[in-house]
């Protein structure tokens, strides 16, 4: 490649792998050495030190190539909207909902709660009762307060009507589709068998409410299926088309809007924190509704909200300290869209210290992710990588200016992280981190060899690179250490049991990822994703090759699913659950609001007001 060195300006030098190879320097003349130096880290083609831009100009020993031969560095552009959260917004925002008033209040309706479910316990009479009060709870978003006293009710419930197949006799179906969601959520093991003597009842159904509550909550429990559970496979097929066909027809308006709702995607794939505010407006228009129930969620909303706002806040600050959204202006300044996907992940208050850490971490990914994908050079992109494989900070020198600025503020991050575990608890984990950090950016810069080459890789190829560097692994291994739900030893010796926990969300992620941005990525030249891998290799249209990838979706989730049902410690099942909310979150970001972490972030502001900025009223 030739190089350029503007004469016309004093000031104006070269990119570093351009002027390399064509500057011949007296390896003799010391000074004119480290001016070299200097002049390579300069992407900007801003040379600030006037002494050394002098000495380059004026030695012998370098030959200047001519200028009209040469052509420019073109860097590609994903033309990112700019943030629609300045760092003044963010600041702003508050919340009264804080302090021992709204405290003792909650205390004074989690007692109310707790009497409702010790009674429900204790007369264990009517089954149906207690399910939905269970599901109520968890549906509100406030069934942690009651996790144990929740456990009580289902190991009884479990034990008595779900256990052996001959307890099942006496349930009809919508007590058994109910009572198998349920449970499998929360890590009963209960077998599709329950399902089996009612193939042929579902098929002559009508379309009387109870029915229709039946065939739904069927349709619900069909989406925790493990693989190769065959009955609830079809009673998916069926159901859904069920559903579908009596959604005009359904009169009670509550259990029209949940129909509907399922319909567009199923409860077991939905946000927490979404299908929090979603269903507290649908329960308080319920006939029957609790009010006390509905109080209690409807203030745990607004005082944990208070907690995410301070989260944001705390965020916002840091990203302004790098000064990245200015140095680095070719990449997505989205640091509101980051802390979302914390909140996706784990929403409860106590883990204010995940999402603080996971939103910048977050940010750094967006930063390198936009430096791998659209802006470095072939050639700077090696250099970058290796720089981060060896993690040596004095090996920069050789990047240019604005990769020194991006690897030297993600370096101080994650070491910073890596300091606090240590002085917290300790344990030494930068050697995870780090290494998770090489295999990232190793990931990426296979890609970038694809892009650069015009290689077309296999389906197969696609999704092994894929699966890293969507950032899932990555992030999970900064998920693990910092939960504070067990020790670091425990996090160690899990990760052999947690590998493919790790790989299904990763690979839902991605695939989700991909069916929501690739049209604007292929619009901009970018590396083929899974869509057009799919069709370049087996010939298929992109419909045919967008359902094969939603049907893997759906395969991917019942491994994911059976992986997480053994899960044991709690620990693990955090783990297993904060893995299922990245694969979650994926299809609410990129299905439902299409692309709203790159281009369709004014979709992403109305969910930002909703469930950070605006308190419920009435409260």
């Amino acid at each position: 490649m030739a190089s350029i060195f503007a004469l016309a300006s004093p000031f104006l030098v070269s990119n570093s792998s351009l002027v390399r190879k064509n500057i011949f320097l007296n390896r003799n003349n010391k000074k004119n050495v480290a001016c070299q130096k200097r002049v390579y880290s300069s992407p900007h083609f801003e040379l600030t030190d006037v002494a050394c831009q002098k000495r380059v100009n004026s030695s012998p020993h370098f030959e200047l190539t001519d200028v009209s031969t040469v052509s420019p560095i073109i860097r590609r552009s994903a033309s990112y909207p700019p943030s629609l959260w300045p760092y003044e917004r963010i600041q702003a925002i508050n919340s009264k909902y804080t302090g021992e008033k709204y405290a003792a209040r909650l205390e004074s309706l989690k007692d109310d709660v707790r009497n409702m479910i010790y009674k429900e316990n204790e007369k264990a009479e009517n089954l149906l009762s207690i399910l939905n009060l269970v599901d109520d709870l968890q549906r509100l978003g406030i069934w942690y307060h009651f996790a144990d006293d929740i456990s009580n009710v289902l190991d009884n419930v479990y034990n008595k009507y779900y256990k052996s197949p001959e307890k099942w006799n006496t349930l009809d179906l919508n007590l058994k589709a109910l009572g198998f969601r349920i449970l499998r959520h929360n890590g009963y093991h209960i077998t599709q068998d329950i399902f089996e003597d009612i193939k042929d009842e579902i098929c002559i159904k009508g379309h009387s409410i109870e029915d229709t509550l039946g065939m739904l909550n069927l349709y619900e429990a069909s989406y925790h299926s493990f693989e190769d559970e065959n009955i609830l496979d079809e009673a998916r097929d069926f159901t859904t088309k069920y559903l579908q066909e009596s959604l005009g027809t359904i009169s009670d308006p509550y259990v029209s809007s949940l129909t509907s709702h399922a319909l567009d995607m199923p409860l077991h794939w939905r946000v927490a924190r979404v299908e929090t505010k979603w269903f507290i407006e649908a329960y308080e228009k319920r006939s029957g509704m609790n009010p006390t129930v509905l109080n209690l969620a409807k203030l745990d909303f607004n005082m944990v909200q208070a907690v995410h706002q301070e989260d944001l806040k705390h965020a916002s600050r840091w990203w302004r300290t790098t000064k990245w959204d200015d140095k680095l202006s070719f990449a997505r300044d989205r640091v509101v869209e980051n802390y979302m996907w914390t909140i996706a992940n784990s929403y409860r208050p106590q883990f204010t210290l995940l999402r603080r850490t996971l939103t910048k971490v977050f940010a750094i990914i967006c930063i390198v992710d936009d430096t791998y994908d659209v802006h470095g050079t072939l050639d700077e992109l090696e250099k970058f990588t290796d720089v981060i494989s060896r993690w040596n900070i004095y090996a920069i020198e050789e990047l240019p200016d604005y990769m020194k600025i991006c690897f030297l503020g993600f370096y101080n991050s994650i070491n910073d992280m890596a300091y606090t575990t240590l002085t917290d608890t300790g344990s030494f984990i930068l050697p995870y981190l780090q290494k998770a950090w090489e295999d990232l950016c190793k990931a990426y810069l296979v890609e970038a060899r694809w892009y650069h080459t015009k290689y077309m890789p296999t389906f197969k190829e696609y999704l092994d690179i894929a699966e890293v560097s969507i950032s899932v692994p990555l992030m999970l291994t900064h998920n693990s250490f910092v939960m504070n739900v067990c020790s670091t030893e425990e996090v160690i010796q899990s990760m052999d049991k947690i590998k493919n926990i790790i790989r299904y969300s990763a690979l839902i992620t991605r695939l989700a990822n991909d069916l929501g941005t690739s049209p604007d990525e292929m619009a901009r030249g970018d590396t083929p994703k899974a869509v057009q891998c799919y069709m370049h290799e087996t010939g298929a249209t992109e419909k045919e090759a967008r359902a094969h990838v939603r049907s893997l979706i759906i395969k991917l989730w019942q491994k994911l699913n059976k992986e997480r049902a053994g899960l044991k410690t709690t620990y693990l099942k955090e783990f297993g659950e904060c893995a299922a909310n990245f694969g979650r979150m994926a299809q609410f970001m990129y299905e439902v609001l299409q692309d709203g972490h790159g281009h369709d972030i004014d979709l992403t502001e109305a969910y930002v007001l909703s469930l950070v900025v605006n308190p419920i009223q009435g409260v």
